[in-house]
């Protein structure tokens, strides 16, 4: 039987975090979740679990295939889980760099109200 493995520990060992510090505080920031519940670092990973990753304006979904607490290269990780994220999310870094009403000129002062709410708006996902 295989060796109870952490949440922390799993994200690091296959490279969805660079350090398993990272992957911890995200577990702790609500970043990582399980149908829709905020996971501990604690917590077990178990093969066919579903996890929800958001890093950065992407939320990755992945499904756990096997279990390792040790670190592997890139080419061995995909052995390991299926990415389930749908090909928009990936798109989500780009569509926010093209948007041209987050560019504002020096000196232009603070947003008004409703330039934030439209601000809001766009970045509502």
């Amino acid at each position: 039987m295989e060796e109870p493995v952490r949440i922390d520990k799993w994200l690091w060992a296959m490279r969805v975090y660079k350090t398993r510090s990272l992957a911890s505080e995200a577990c702790r920031g609500g970043k990582v979740k399980m149908k829709g519940q905020d996971l501990k670092p604690s917590k077990v990973v178990k093969i066919d679990e579903v996890y929800s990753i958001q890093i950065a304006h992407i939320t990755k979904t992945i499904k756990v295939i096997a279990i390792s607490d040790k670190r592997l290269s890139p080419k061995l990780v995909v052995d390991f889980f299926e990415d389930l994220t749908p090909k928009e999310e990936y798109l989500k870094p780009t569509l926010l760099k093209n948007l041209q009403f987050f560019k504002r000129n020096k000196g232009t002062g603070r947003p008004t109200k409703k330039e934030r709410r439209e601000l809001d708006d766009l970045t509502d996902w």
